[in-house]
C-alpha cells in the first residue's frame, strides 16, 4: 500500500521495506497522575514488530498490556499521559503527529480489536452501518459500493449469509459472530498492523479456535503484522512468532516463542509456563505464582517481582530488593530483566 495520494493527512507515512521494522516501541512510559499517587501503568516497554510477524504480549491482568496498546494508538485520556519513550511507525514518530494525522492512522494503517465485542459495537446501529462508516471515513466512495464491500468483508471473516447478516443489530449475533464483525471492521482498510487485545475473552473454546484461525489466515493473506495481547500462554504458544512478557508495567523477557517455552529465563515467565495444565499429566494441584501483582502506585524497591520470586530466595540474592535490574541479552536473541543473569552484580 502506498500513501502518496492519501488525502487523510498521512502522506508522510511511506511503505516500510520488508526487512525494516514496521513498528518500534522504545522505553515507553505512560503514567496516571491521581490524588492517591502516580500510577506507572507502562514503565519501560520496548519491542519491535516486523511486517507479517505476530508479536505476543503476555502477562497477568493489570500488568500494562492493554495500556501499552492504547499508548501506541495515543488513546490515553487524563489523568494519564505518555511521559517518555518513542513510538515509530514506518519510521515516523507517532508521538509527534497531530490529532488529525493520528485519526487517519487509526483504522487505516493500524487497527485494533478489543475484548468484549458487544461493548465495542454500537447497540443501536446495524453492523452493516457500522462497517460502512469505517469505509466512509477512511476510503470514501459511493454508499452502494461501500455496502457491497461491507458484505464482502463479512464473507471474508466467515459470517454465513453476509447479505442478510449485514442488517443485524449486535444483540442479534452470538459472541463469536460479533467478534468476527469486529475483525471485519479492523480489516476494512487492509491495515499494516492489527492489535488484537484479548480477542478470545468470553468465547467458548471452539469459537476461540475459530477466531485465532481467522486472525492467522488474514495475517497470511494480507502479510499483516499482529500484536496479540493475552494472558493465555497457550494462545501465545500457538500464535506468536516472538513474545514480550510484561510484569507490573515493564517488559521482563523477550524471545522467539520456541526459545521462550524451551528455556524461559525470568522466574515470572517460568511461573507462567509452569501453571499451564498439560494434557495427560496428572497433578494434585496446579503450580501457581505466590502473591499478587504489586500496586502500581506503591512499587516495591528494586526488582518489582522480588516479593513473589522463589529464585531470589533460592539463590540468596540481596540485590533484587535494592536495585531494579536492566533488560540484558542473556542469550542471542533472548533478553531478560533479572539479577540472575547479571553475574558480577548478584554477589
Amino acid at each position: 500500500m502506498t500513501d502518496k495520494n492519501d488525502n487523510n493527512g498521512t502522506s508522510s507515512v511511506m511503505q516500510a521495506a520488508d526487512n525494516s521494522p514496521l513498528l518500534q516501541v522504545s522505553d515507553l512510559r505512560t503514567y496516571f497522575f491521581t490524588r492517591e499517587g502516580t500510577v506507572k501503568a507502562v514503565d519501560g516497554v520496548s519491542f519491535t514488530v516486523r511486517k507479517g510477524e505476530v508479536r505476543g504480549i503476555v502477562g497477568e491482568s493489570g500488568c500494562g498490556k492493554s495500556m501499552t496498546a492504547m499508548s501506541i494508538l495515543r488513546l490515553i485520556d487524563k489523568p494519564g499521559r505518555i511521559v517518555s519513550g518513542e513510538v515509530l511507525f514506518k519510521g515516523q514518530n507517532l508521538r509527534k503527529m497531530s490529532r488529525r494525522e493520528m485519526t487517519a492512522i487509526r483504522g487505516k494503517h493500524i487497527s485494533v480489536i478489543f475484548q468484549e465485542p458487544r461493548s465495542s459495537l454500537n447497540p443501536v446501529f446495524k453492523v452493516g452501518n457500522q462497517l460502512v462508516e469505517v469505509l466512509r471515513i477512511h476510503k470514501g466512495g459511493k454508499r452502494k459500493a461501500q455496502r457491497e464491500e461491507a458484505v464482502e468483508l463479512l464473507r471474508e471473516v466467515g459470517i454465513p449469509d453476509p447479505g442478510r447478516r449485514i442488517s443485524n443489530y449486535p444483540h442479534e449475533m452470538s459472541g463469536g459472530m460479533a467478534q468476527r464483525v469486529m475483525i471485519a471492521m479492523g480489516m476494512a482498510c487492509a491495515p499494516d498492523l492489527l492489535i488484537a487485545d484479548e480477542p478470545t475473552t468470553a468465547l467458548d473454546v471452539t469459537i476461540q479456535a475459530q477466531v485465532l484461525d481467522l486472525i492467522r489466515q488474514l495475517r497470511d493473506d494480507h502479510r499483516m503484522a499482529v500484536i496479540l495481547i493475552t494472558h493465555d500462554m497457550g494462545i501465545v504458544a500457538e500464535m506468536a512468532d516472538i513474545v514480550t512478557v510484561m510484569y507490573a508495567g515493564a517488559s521482563v523477557e523477550e524471545a522467539e516463542t520456541e526459545a521462550l517455552f524451551e528455556n524461559p529465563l525470568h522466574p515470572y515467565t517460568q511461573g507462567l509456563i509452569a501453571s499451564i495444565p498439560v494434557m495427560g499429566e496428572v497433578k494434585e494441584r496446579l503450580d501457581v505464582i505466590p502473591g499478587t501483582v504489586p500496586d502500581l502506585i506503591d512499587m516495591p524497591p528494586g526488582c518489582r517481582f522480588a516479593p513473589r520470586c522463589r529464585a531470589r530466595v533460592e539463590h540468596g540474592l540481596t540485590q533484587c530488593e535494592i536495585e531494579e535490574p536492566h533488560m540484558i541479552e542473556a542469550e542471542p536473541g533472548h533478553s531478560v530483566r533479572c539479577w540472575l543473569y547479571e553475574g558480577e552484580k548478584t554477589s
